[in-house]
């Protein structure tokens, strides 16, 4: 049976995404897949030649707040609900050996 160039080998597909799939999935997903690949040969179509690259569709710009320098917690306020401490550090059960 010839395949089309648009036919996924979906077994190997599923192996690497670590999924067992019934063959239900496979053949729905088959499809899909197949799909995803026919768009982007319209997408491979379109011609892009002097259009920038970009992330995102609408500008972005820095949505973060200034810097604002405030009070830190002293070690005691820090160590507060540490359950074991000593010379103002939390003491845990050693996990290297």
């Amino acid at each position: 049976m010839a395949e089309d160039k648009n036919s996924i080998d979906i077994d190997y597909v599923a192996n690497l995404a670590r999924i067992d799939l019934s063959q239900e999935e496979k053949d729905r997903f088959q499809k899909q897949l197949g799909d995803v690949l026919v768009y982007f040969e319209k997408l491979s179509a379109v011609d892009v030649e002097g259009v920038e690259p970009m992330a995102h569709p609408f500008p972005v710009y820095n949505v973060l707040e200034e810097d604002v320098v405030e009070e830190g917690f002293t070690a005691e306020e820090a160590l507060m609900n540490a359950k074991h401490q000593r010379n103002n550090q939390v003491i845990v059960p050693k996990v290297v050996e």
